[in-house]
């Protein structure tokens, strides 16, 4: 029996995709890399799950896992041999249990995020992933990738939003580890090892999630802000005014917003002068509106006073906050229409950002003249998305050709700040070769080996976060 006609036999022919079917899954959400296939498979159980990773297993057959393919690295892509099967999490999209009393939900990894914040929302929770992704991209991809987005601040990152996983192995064999417990020191923590892995360890199939009340109120404010500076001492006096409470706080290049006015102009700016930088803050308060809205307007007049903020706008409604998180949300779409690009997903300690920017700006400026530099991301935990683009000074053959020397400058100052090269986006196929130059010999050791035991063949994911 051919490999074809085995997977289905597990799935059905229906869900044996070939040909023009296969297409759309060869290619990574930003263009830039396109692969081959043997043809991809959508199992709709666990069981199913298995029956295909065991098939390929003794095929030594390649298997590529793909939720909503929103990867920013190649990690949802196969290579260009043309032997993978791609494994389609689609149909694995089903909410096992909620747990009010453990305030947990249990869901397949095919659940499309933003079904899955309804669904808390619905039962009176919040799930706080939060991602401009978040109507396409899928838990097991945010689990895949330690997804983070706009309120890791408060919240956290999916590792610590996670408590348990149900995991097809690289042998087709099912680890059940959707255990809903915050407390189980019993061995190594495997959950932690799939989790950021991107596929390259084990499938994900389910997870179990924690849940959190819904806040009583929150609110949201523009910040006009004329220097980074400023922003990192606004976000000191937030964090010492909210504690808790402070859920958001994004940091936005002038040059980002308007960008997004450009593109989509029916998105209106809310400061009739354009400062340098906007800073985006929300918080989220148990008590109630009134309570929230005094803390907040006492924290923005003592900033105004320091003069650390030149203008604000505060959300006077839940439309209002949504405006303005649009804009922030915009940002990545606009630069994709706008201008050819380069996307850094850095992360440094929030105590140096201001020295990284000023440094690798100047240096880029210096060494590239008219690279526009597209800052933005989540500055109050350190994650910024440092993205430069081509101009009517810098085309985006300039920028394509000098693709390395950027990604290299950048890189290089990031891990010179004590920061790390990926934040939230992962390694994929775009940063593989860029890991050896960051990680210490010992850490690539161990994490070979630890491929090895996971995957001895190879057939996870292969050619993602390490050769």
């Amino acid at each position: 029996m051919t490999l074809l006609a085995s997977l289905a036999d597990i799935v059905g022919q229906k869900n044996v995709l070939t040909g023009e079917e296969l297409a759309p899954y060869l290619t990574d959400w930003r263009n830039m890399a396109t692969g081959k296939a043997q043809c991809a498979v959508r199992p709709g159980s666990t069981a199913e799950v298995s029956g295909v990773v065991k098939v390929c297993a003794a095929a030594g057959v390649p298997v590529v896992t793909q939720s909503g393919n929103t990867s920013l690295v190649g990690g949802a892509t196969p290579d260009d041999k043309g032997n993978a099967v791609i494994l389609l999490m689609s149909r694995l999209n089903k909410i096992r249990a909620l747990d009010a009393d453990n305030a947990t939900i249990t869901v397949d990894a095919g659940m499309i995020l933003q079904n899955l914040q309804a669904a808390a929302r619905d039962a009176g929770f919040l799930f706080p992933l939060s991602l401009a992704a978040e109507g396409s991209c899928m838990i097991g991809g945010n689990l895949a990738t330690n997804a983070g987005g706009t309120q890791v601040l408060r919240y956290g990152n999916m590792r610590d939003l996670t408590l348990g996983l149900e995991v097809v192995c690289a042998d087709g064999e099912i680890w059940d580890g959707l255990r809903g417990l915050r407390k189980d020191n019993t061995g190594y923590d495997l959950r932690d090892l799939f989790i950021g892995s991107e596929g390259t360890l084990g499938i994900i199939t389910a997870a179990t999630l924690k849940l959190f009340p819904q806040p009583a109120a929150k609110c949201t404010a523009m910040l006009a802000l004329s220097s980074v500076e400023n922003a990192v001492a606004v976000l000191r006096r937030a964090r010492k005014a909210f504690d808790t409470a402070l859920t958001g706080y994004e940091l936005m290049a002038g040059v980002c917003l308007d960008m997004v006015h450009q593109c989509f102009p029916q998105q209106k700016i809310p400061f009739a002068d354009k400062p340098a930088w906007y800073a985006l803050l929300e918080i989220s308060d148990a008590e109630g509106e009134e309570h929230a809205r005094a803390m907040f307007e006492a924290m923005l007049g003592e900033s105004f006073e320091a003069g650390e903020i030149d203008d604000a706008v505060i959300a006077e409604n839940l439309t209002q906050s949504k405006d303005l998180w649009h804009l922030r949300e915009s940002i990545t779409l606009a630069q994709a229409q706008a201008v050819k690009s380069i996307k850094h997903d850095i992360s440094v300690p929030v105590s140096n950002m201001v020295s990284f920017i000023e440094k690798t700006d100047a240096e880029l400026q210096e060494k590239f003249p008219g690279l526009l530099n597209m800052t933005f991301g989540h500055l109050g935990d350190g994650n910024l998305h440092y993205n430069v683009g081509s101009s009517e000074r810098f085309s985006g053959d300039d920028l394509m050709k000098n693709y390395d020397a950027i990604y290299n400058l950048v890189h290089d100052n990031a891990h010179a700040h004590q920061g790390s090269i990926s934040a939230e986006h992962g390694i994929g196929a775009f940063k593989i070769d860029e890991l050896p130059r960051y990680k210490q010999a010992r850490e690539l050791d161990l994490m070979k080996r630890i491929k090895a035991a996971f995957d001895p063949l190879n057939i996870l994911n292969p050619g993602k976060v390490l050769r």
